[in-house]
């Protein structure tokens, strides 16, 4: 998760994310490039006296300046069009949850069972135990086997709020009456966090959404003892 004074993101945790952050540093190096090359030009034009005649009328130096920055964009767009069709791949979920956004928290449904769903609140601040953060931990979390692809379609029951888990590489809007659906693989166990990324109203800093990658028998497990709860 992040901690203070991060200036980079969060460490990925799904093969999405980590294309994400690989595209991201990707685009930054030809950002650094092409500032340095326009700071230099700059400095070189206000510094210096002299005037080269062949720069003040050539074709072969129009012709560059138009054709290396179509180049440049065509660099950043073939990478950015692959991982967005990347992140709009479902193939085959192991698991579909259902994600349902209300104000203020979210309840999630595992529809590949028959009964197994609950709501997930945040923890109050007074009833926070050591070693839980403040305004991100849920009283219930999402269990998800890892290395497994998982299916999550996203609504919300009265106003828009957007399920989002910086980690994974996830974020869907959730809109009242439509059901949108992404898709992530958590690629080592650990907890995730996110929160609601739409302003939903007053409470809206205070849902938060917890994901907790899980190896497969321990995922057994927990939704067994989910069961017999119910």
């Amino acid at each position: 998760m992040a901690h203070p004074t991060q200036l980079g993101f969060q460490d990925a945790a799904s093969p999405v994310m980590e294309e994400l952050l690989h595209f991201h540093d990707h685009a930054l190096m030809i950002v650094f490039l092409i500032s340095t090359l326009v700071l230099y030009i700059i400095v070189a034009m206000v510094s210096t006296k002299l005037t080269n005649k062949y720069i003040l009328d050539s074709q072969e130096i129009e012709i560059v300046w138009t054709v290396l920055p179509a180049v440049i964009l065509i660099l950043i767009a073939l990478p950015s069009l692959r991982i967005l069709y990347l992140m709009d791949e479902i193939n085959d979920p192991h698991l579909t949850i259902k994600a349902m956004g209300h104000q203020w928290y979210w309840s999630y449904e595992y529809t590949d069972y028959e009964s197994l769903g609950f709501d997930s609140y945040m923890v109050p601040t007074q009833d926070l135990t050591p070693g839980q953060f403040r305004l991100l931990e849920t009283d219930h979390r999402m269990v998800v086997p890892m290395e497994s692809p998982i299916r999550v379609l996203v609504s919300a029951e009265d106003v828009l709020h957007s399920w989002a888990v910086p980690s994974l590489g996830v974020k869907m809007d959730a809109v009242p009456g439509r059901l949108n659906q992404t898709a992530f693989i958590a690629s080592r166990p650990g907890v995730f966090y996110g929160q609601c990324s739409e302003i939903c109203g007053a409470n809206h800093s205070f849902m938060p959404i917890v994901v907790e990658a899980v190896p497969l028998a321990h995922f057994e497990n927990w939704s067994s003892l989910m069961l017999e709860d119910a």
